[in-house]
């Protein structure tokens, strides 16, 4: 029979955690690079020329939709506009300054000495998520990248919200005055924060969320992630508030703030990751 002393030694040797999931952009990489700033300009010019949004218009109504829909492109198509979805990203993505990345060494080594699993979750396309890894030369730190494709069917980006209808919801009227006879329409875009997405991830990548840290810059992704039982870590901020369990300055700081994560685990070593990332693109229900 197992002694309480063999019991409490063993549980010290497994570690706490056996999976880490990061989010990319002002995650992986700090927000002083500047690109996030190019993402929101290059959306509210793609809503002005592309779907021709006044511009007067076009600010609010992005804070509005990022409100109540996750991300602008989800609110576009909630409230009824029709684009492409490839087309969305190449506008917004395609034309970054990607030039502006390094290649962190740093951040390379710390992920390739930890012993778990590694996977990044991005509301990004897998093109940017690509170029973004490779820029930072942390291609082959991930066992898995799960991202826009990997949630939603893309073939669908062309189809209406609602049959053929064109009529747009006014999401800055329901903004300045709620109404709560008035329902929200859904969008069929799956991205965090919301559950449907991270139920999607645990069961593709067989996550644990109770095992798993999730890394990342949104405290709005962070808080629901945490509902849903992960551990999370908020990057780009030194202190904690609700729904965050560490908070981390820099990503750099990841070893002096969980050194659980080095501790020895048997179990753990011999994990290795092939040079090509796998990149997640198909829908799985």
């Amino acid at each position: 029979m197992e002694s309480y002393e063999d019991d409490q030694e063993q549980k010290a040797l497994e570690h706490k955690y056996d999976c880490l999931v990061f989010d990319i952009d002002d995650t992986l990489y700090p927000s002083s690079s500047g690109l996030s700033v190019h993402v929101t300009q290059n959306i509210q010019e793609y809503m002005i020329k592309k779907l021709g949004i006044e511009e007067s218009k076009v600010p609010d109504m992005c804070a509005s939709l990022y409100k109540y829909y996750g991300t602008t492109m989800a609110g576009l198509r909630a409230i009824g506009y029709k684009f492409d979805y490839d087309d969305f990203h190449s506008f917004v993505h395609g034309r970054l300054p990607y030039q502006k990345l390094r290649p962190d060494p740093v951040l390379r080594n710390i992920l390739l000495n930890v012993p778990v699993r590694k996977i990044v979750l991005t509301n990004a396309d897998k093109a940017h998520a690509s170029r973004v890894l490779s820029r930072l030369e942390l291609e082959d730190c991930f066992e898995r990248i799960i991202c826009f494709e990997t949630l939603n069917e893309v073939d669908k980006g062309n189809v209406p919200v609602d049959g053929d209808d064109t009529q747009v919801f006014d999401i800055d009227e329901y903004t300045a005055c709620p109404d709560a006879n008035l329902v929200l329409p859904r969008t069929p875009v799956v991205c965090k924060p919301f559950e449907e997405a991270f139920e999607q991830v645990f069961k593709i990548a067989s996550i644990s969320p109770q095992k798993t840290l999730f890394f990342d810059d949104s405290i709005r992704n962070l808080q629901n992630g945490k509902r849903l039982g992960l551990h999370t870590v908020w990057v780009g901020s030194s202190h904690r508030t609700d729904g965050v369990d560490c908070a981390l300055e820099s990503i750099h700081n990841i070893k002096e703030a969980l050194p659980e994560l080095w501790e020895a685990n048997d179990k753990s070593e011999g994990i290795k990751y092939s040079k090509k990332v796998a990149i997640e693109t198909s829908v799985k229900a």
